[in-house]
């Protein structure tokens, strides 16, 4: 009886070892086929997620996303750019203000931007750029995010009532080696993984959290 009990007892937990790696697999492989994606439908906004700033200067990672968004912008992908994002204790500028002032600074009209100025990580953004979206009526919008932390960022803007896509940025530092891509898909299988089961962020890797 104890030998079949054990036998039992280890088979559910090889079905459950094996259910685990299967949904990390899978989760991974969503996340990397997501980051391959580039859809770009007219929209009502293009939401650019905020990255670290220094005194009001994007970091390589904000500016690659933020140079994105102005290309998307030009090509008339929507006729307004959100930047979102707040600011740490000590910070002078909130990310929304640097990547406003970038993107005029780049040529982008001042009343085609819109800076939302909350959030310390990405669920925190989307409900607030979810609340400009319904004060305003829209119900579309392009993400620019870097490519692993595209699929996250869309499940978030869709469960906070945003019709998402995305279009990730291909330049910076998020997408510079293997190693580097293979240690950002690895973080955001964990961070989409705990989001949907939690319905928490998590805090990490800049401007990603």
């Amino acid at each position: 009886m104890g030998v079949r009990v054990g036998a039992l007892l280890g088979r559910m937990v090889g079905a459950l070892a094996l259910s685990f790696v299967l949904l990390v697999g899978s989760t991974a492989t969503a996340i990397w086929w997501t980051a391959r994606q580039d859809a770009r439908p007219a929209s009502d906004a293009i939401v650019v997620l905020g990255s670290a700033q220094y005194n009001g200067v994007p970091s390589s990672i904000f500016e690659a996303r933020l140079e994105h968004a102005r290309a998307l912008y030009e090509d008339g992908v929507a006729p307004v750019v959100v930047t979102v994002g707040g600011k740490a204790t000590g910070d002078q500028f909130t990310e929304a203000e640097a990547g406003r002032d970038y993107l005029a600074d780049g040529g982008v009209p001042a009343d085609a931007l819109l800076p939302v100025e909350e959030g310390v990580d990405t669920l925190e953004s989307m409900r607030a750029v979810a609340a400009v979206f319904d004060e305003r009526g829209w119900t579309t919008a392009v993400l620019v995010t870097d490519p692993w932390h595209a699929l996250r960022a869309e499940r978030m803007a869709e469960d906070a009532g945003i019709v998402a896509d995305s279009s990730p940025t291909r330049q910076g530092p998020a997408v510079q080696t293997r190693v580097t891509q293979f240690r950002y898909i690895l973080r955001e299988t964990a961070a989409y993984l705990l989001y949907r089961a939690t319905g928490e962020s998590v805090a990490g890797a800049p401007g990603i959290g």
